[in-house]
């Protein structure tokens, strides 16, 4: 399967700021359909429009070879448009067209992580069960839409299933107590005792550990955005790859309190401990992702704080996320 041009949807978010430069690097003739905000990345041409628009979609199509579906909703009131009707458009253009491959960016959240119990590694086989909301509802319907237009009319798809996807200082932020608050949970939202909130009350930085009742620690897994661009390389044009999911995360998942404690030393804080009683651990399995595209995550946990660290004393602003976990 030869592919040498690609339509990226989705451009300007997480994964697409960082996808479009890597596949303009390695010689593909790259388009982004473009719509509230604008996608500049030199060698990488533009469609302006919504996906709700066929004729829109259609001209992004024209002339491509593969599509790189990373365009979602994570607000409720663009969920219909953009995973729904959207999808349909793209999925309808690139049958009439020939597509040679359509990749789909999908998400754990259809196997409902964090809000399921999981007692054994999620594989691809883990029944779909997604938490409530309708951001991990539509990454269940992606999925099911991108199947069915394989078997009704043999589509060649490929479903990336993402875990939670770090980039910049997004995990160093997340364990430490003090603003930008990203991800879930919010560290001040769930502080009772009085030594809890004094960190916040006189802003006193700190290193969060998620404990279960009783003082096990959560354990976690998330996926540094260079693995996120290396699947996508590893399964473009990829035959093995066709028809198959593959979950995509880091090398291992994380244990709060090892990683708490990792932070405190680099940050020069303390550890302070929350418990939270409503949620469950889980690991993912990506063997899948090893054996048959070649996938070899290169950052654990340790390694995102460093990058994360990095970035801070770069002095870069951070860009505004607009999914936090």
């Amino acid at each position: 399967m030869e592919i040498k041009s690609i339509l990226v949807t989705g451009g300007s978010g997480k994964i697409g700021r960082n996808l479009l430069p890597a596949l303009v690097r390695e010689g593909y003739k790259v388009r982004a359909l473009q719509f509230k905000t604008p996608v500049n990345v030199p060698g990488v041409e533009t469609v302006s429009g919504s996906m709700c628009s066929k004729e829109t979609v259609m001209e992004a199509l024209c002339g491509m070879d593969a599509v790189c579906h990373l365009a979602t909703s994570k607000e409720d009131a663009g969920f219909l448009d953009t995973s729904v009707k959207g999808l349909l458009n793209l999925l309808d253009g690139s049958r009439e067209i020939g597509i040679k491959q359509f990749i789909l960016a999908g998400g754990d959240a259809s196997l409902g992580i964090f809000f399921r119990k999981h007692p054994h590694p999620l594989n691809e086989s883990a029944p779909v069960e997604a938490y409530p909301g309708y951001y991990a509802l539509s990454k269940v319907m992606e999925e099911v839409m991108c199947r069915q237009y394989g078997v009704q009319y043999g589509l060649p798809f490929t479903i990336l299933r993402f875990s939670w996807i770090q980039d910049e200082d997004d995990l160093f932020s997340h364990m430490l107590l003090q603003a930008p608050d990203f991800g879930f949970p919010i560290w001040r939202d769930i502080a009772e005792s009085a030594e809890q909130k004094k960190y916040f009350a006189n802003s006193m930085e700190g290193a969060g550990c998620l404990l279960h009742p009783g003082g096990k620690p959560y354990v976690r897994h998330v996926v540094g955005i260079s693995d996120v661009v290396q699947s996508f390389l590893k399964a473009l044009g990829n035959p093995n790859a066709t028809g198959e999911t593959f979950n995509i995360a880091a090398p291992a998942p994380f244990s709060y309190d090892v990683l708490a404690e990792y932070v405190a030393k680099k940050q020069g804080c303390p550890v302070v401990n929350f418990t939270l009683p409503e949620y469950y651990d889980f690991t993912i399995d990506i063997n899948k992702a090893r054996s048959v595209l070649g996938y070899e995550p290169q950052d654990d946990a340790f390694t995102m704080i460093d990058k994360a660290i990095e970035f801070r004393e770069s002095g870069r602003s951070r860009t505004e996320s607009r999914y936090n976990g």
